[in-house]
């Protein structure tokens, strides 16, 4: 129903992609996990923006780390 969709409450949340290469060069993507192995979400972009770029920078794989945008439409 379009009149439901339109009045229903734009929420985002944000979680962290590492991007990795197979060693047979095939692309492997993968949710980053928080400490109890759920997948690591959180409504701060400023946070998973911070931690995504201290990822990015600490890395010695050459593996790549962004961060990706979850709506939850209510």
């Amino acid at each position: 129903n379009s009149v439901m969709l339109s009045k229903a409450i734009k929420k985002s949340s944000y979680q962290i992609k590492k991007f990795m290469k197979q060693p047979n060069g095939r692309p492997v993507h993968v949710l980053m996990l928080d400490g109890n192995s759920e997948v690591y979400e959180s409504d701060d972009i400023k946070e998973v923006n911070r931690m995504c770029d201290i990822l990015n920078s600490n890395t010695d794989s050459g593996w790549l780390y962004s961060v990706i945008e979850v709506k939850d439409f209510r």
